[in-house]
This record gives C-alpha cells, sequence and structure tokens, in this order.
C-alpha cells in the first residue's frame, strides 16, 4: 500500500455534530497525535449539548483523548437531530472555528453519513476550509451507512485497547446502547486494520486533495 505524508501537523481542526462522535470516529488518531507531537493545537467544535451532562463527558473525554494538548473545545446548543434547521447558526460556528486558526487538518464527518446532523457538517466544512487537508471520519452506530474509507491510519500498538477503553469510561450516558461496548469499537478498527495489513486502523475518506510528486 502506498503512503502519503501529510507533513508537520501542528494544530488540527475538529468538527462534530454530537459529543462522542470525535472519539468514536478519530479517538485512536487523535491518541496518536497527541503521544506524537508535543503542543499540539486543537480547534473543536460541537454543534450539539451545551449546558448538559454530555457537554461535560465531551470536555473530560476530548482531554484524555488528547494529553498535553492544547485544546479549544465549542459546544452549542442545538437541538440533537434538527442542525439543519439551524443551518445558519452551523454555518456562522463552522466560519468562527476557520477564522481563529490556521490547522494542518480538518477532521469532519463524511458526506455519505445517514444522520442528517453529520451530513450537514460534512456539506459545510469544505465551504469554509476551502485549502486544508479534509478527513471525513466514520461514526459507528445502527445505521448501515458504514462506508469504504479511502485513507487509513494505523493505530500504533495499544492504541485500539486504549480507545475503547476510554470511551465506555468518559462516556457513561451512552453505556445503555447495545452497540456502545468494547467489542463494537475494536471490531471497527480491527476492519480497518485488516484492509490496510496492520492490526488495529481508523479509516478516512477524502474528498480531494493535490499532489506533488517526488523523484523529479
Amino acid at each position: 500500500m502506498i503512503g502519503l505524508d501529510t507533513g508537520a501537523v501542528r494544530e488540527i481542526a475538529l468538527l462534530a455534530a454530537h459529543c462522542d462522535d470525535l472519539a468514536i470516529g478519530l479517538g485512536g488518531t487523535l491518541l496518536s497525535l497527541a503521544n506524537s507531537v508535543p503542543g499540539l493545537r486543537i480547534r473543536a467544535l460541537v454543534l450539539t449539548g451545551a449546558g448538559t451532562e454530555r457537554a461535560r463527558e465531551e470536555r473530560l473525554a476530548l482531554e484524555a483523548f488528547c494529553p498535553g494538548a492544547e485544546l479549544d473545545l465549542r459546544i452549542l446548543d442545538i437541538p440533537d437531530g434538527y442542525a439543519p434547521a439551524h443551518w445558519a447558526r452551523a454555518k456562522e460556528a463552522v466560519a468562527a472555528l476557520r477564522r481563529d486558526g490556521d490547522p494542518d487538518l480538518v477532521f469532519a464527518p463524511h458526506r455519505g453519513d445517514a444522520h442528517q446532523d453529520h451530513r450537514l457538517l460534512a456539506e459545510l466544512t469544505p465551504t469554509e476550509f476551502r485549502d486544508h487537508l479534509v478527513l471525513g471520519y466514520e461514526i459507528l452506530k445502527w445505521e448501515t451507512d458504514t462506508p469504504r474509507p479511502t485513507v487509513f491510519h494505523p493505530l500504533p500498538a495499544g492504541i485500539a485497547e486504549l480507545k475503547a477503553e476510554l470511551l465506555l469510561e468518559h462516556y457513561p450516558s451512552q453505556r445503555d446502547r447495545d452497540w456502545f461496548d468494547e467489542q463494537s469499537f475494536l471490531a471497527l478498527t480491527r476492519l480497518r486494520g485488516v484492509q490496510c495489513r496492520v492490526r488495529h486502523a481508523e479509516g478516512f475518506l477524502l474528498d480531494k486533495a493535490t499532489i506533488t510528486f517526488g523523484g523529479q
């Protein structure tokens, strides 16, 4: 498999519709980046959950998933499931996140996600982050919208297991969901690992990118 190198990563932007989307979609990648990049700057936007227990869970979880990072987390109170009805507010929040930083990488939901809140963010992100590498993450859930990733991030040994442990530890409000368990999370990272010939990996979707050919 051909590897691509993003170059130095010092700042990333994270966009999510709900508390726990980021940890589910790229928790292993966040752990890997935070461990390998001292002082990593993270600007994160979550559309729903402000003023609830979910917001407290999210802040504690991201602090655990991004140890040592400089974390700027913004959580809005848009009603869960109704983000498209709050298009203007979501658009402005994404625009503000773009204005306040200059990320080397952007992570957002992918366009094929069946959830309307996720899909809205997937559509808004490239309208503001026009000159950035945007990777769409997958969110494990009951809908049969599992994508076909085009980019894989191999996870270092032990990171997939740590991701599953932290998810269960920091999101107690989600433990009653029949899919929210260690086996589910490890099954997906193992599947993505099989698809890129490693033990565990996380998969992402890439709409478009430019490439510079070496060896000239």
